[in-house]
């Protein structure tokens, strides 16, 4: 009975260990997640930056591609 206890304890130490570093990479995986969001959002908003910059550059006939430039970046954000 002394082996059969020995190895049931090994395998009782590996389910909780897997346990805690599957918990871990959870953890991680979700930081992970929630950083590339933020990138993401500062991206789009520098790009709507670059779209207003440009806008101011072009004279009045071409407004009307600006702003579908300008809607397909806010589209990407939401």
């Amino acid at each position: 009975m002394g082996l059969m206890d020995t190895v049931k304890g090994w395998f009782s130490k590996a389910k909780d260990t897997a346990g805690d570093v599957a918990e871990k990479a959870g953890d991680m995986a979700e930081g992970a997640w929630d950083k590339t969001k933020d990138v993401a959002g500062d991206v789009a908003e520098k790009a709507k930056d670059v779209v207003e910059d440009v806008k101011d550059k072009f004279d009045g006939d071409d407004d009307d591609v600006v702003e579908e430039v300008k809607d397909a970046v806010e589209g990407e954000q939401a």
